[in-house]
């Protein structure tokens, strides 16, 4: 591997092609899938460990489709390493589940600001910084699921390093949530939070503070008033409804540049 190619991503600037703007899924499995829909010629780049990429063509502009795996000690190594290799417009796109009780499965929640559970982004600014996402890149997202009538909600969201206790989940080895926990769903829904996922906070955080821009857009695969486990069979139309809007979103964004 040369000098130049980034240890974890496994690219370099000529691979990019140009491209300054990433869509950032979790799941590996997510990326061609997200590539081939905004362009059917996309095309496999790289891929080590969780980090696998494609890179897209639209409206003439080159976009990287690059998974993160999960959670923000995994994303905050594909940021620091896409930001130095000139992507400055990151969309984190994925499942999500739903707080609120009135999100019914499918609806899209669209971040404008996360509660920080993790800990990845305190490694890049106290806890009093907030995490927020860029408002450009946010209304874009919003514009686009209303252009295409698609149910979304915009946002709180409760980013947390743990899958299990720290979403009070209670269907796990040990049935056991500690104190700290105990109760936070209740406290986070009358809070107005919409939903828990586990990447937002470092995003926001770690591009806000290395001056770039980044945007978030889930499809709530649990509903939290009603069940613990996702359900994987809305997953499908989940992601469709995740390209759908984010293709569009990167028009109106593309637009607004020219």
């Amino acid at each position: 591997m040369g000098s130049d190619v980034k240890y974890h991503v496994h690219l370099n600037r000529e691979m990019l092609e140009g491209a300054e703007v990433a869509i950032l899924p979790g799941d590996p499995g997510r990326v061609g899938k997200t590539a081939r829909y905004l362009d059917p010629d996309a095309h496999f780049v790289a891929s080590n460990r969780e980090f696998t990429s494609w890179l897209a063509t639209l409206d003439g502009h080159k976009v990287l489709v690059c998974s993160t795996g999960i959670g923000g000690p995994s994303v905050s190594i594909c940021l620091e390493e896409l930001a130095s290799l000139g992507i400055t417009d990151f969309y984190r796109i994925g499942t999500t589940g739903a707080i609120q009780p009135d999100i019914e499965l499918g609806s899209l929640i669209i971040t404008t600001g996360a509660v920080r559970l993790d800990g990845a982004s305190t490694h890049y600014a106290p806890i009093e910084y907030p995490a927020v996402a860029d408002l450009e890149l946010t209304n874009s997202l919003v514009a686009a699921a209303r252009e295409f009538g698609l149910p979304h909600r915009v946002g709180i969201t409760a980013a947390c390093d743990t899958f299990y206790p720290g979403q009070e989940r209670y269907d796990t080895f040990t049935g056991y949530v500690p104190r700290r926990f105990q109760g936070s769903l209740e406290e986070w829904r009358h809070l107005q939070v919409l939903n828990y996922e586990m990447e937002s906070a470092t995003l926001f955080v770690i591009a806000s503070v290395f001056g770039l821009k980044a945007g978030m857009v889930a499809s709530a695969i649990v509903s939290r008033a009603r069940s613990e486990t996702p359900d994987d069979t809305v997953l499908a139309l989940a992601e469709e409804n995740l390209a759908r809007v984010m293709k569009r979103a990167l028009q109106i964004r593309f637009a607004s540049l020219s």
